[in-house]
């Protein structure tokens, strides 16, 4: 008898994630996320031995992120025509 193959549910966006769903929701790979955790930039907890992501500090991190990025680009933009004279 054949197994049917049942498609992955689409992301349940509960407000505590796994590695999984978080890597998911933030369209990045389980390596990169886990590699950020090592590196202290992404805000975790761990229960247990399994790290855990809320969704509202995720959130704001990614605010956080977006607003660095675009103060970051701003300044070097502004080096950038200072250098060019």
């Amino acid at each position: 008898m054949l197994e049917s193959v049942q498609p992955e549910p689409a992301l349940d966006l509960r407000e505590v994630m796994n590695i999984r769903q978080a890597s998911h929701y933030l369209g990045i790979s389980p390596d990169t996320l886990y590699r950020y955790l090592s590196e202290g930039k992404l805000p975790a907890f761990k229960l247990g031995n399994r790290w855990r992501f809320k969704k509202t500090t995720l959130d704001r991190w990614m605010e956080m992120q977006s607003k660095h990025g675009a103060d970051k680009g701003h300044r070097d933009a502004a080096s950038a025509r200072r250098v060019k004279g």
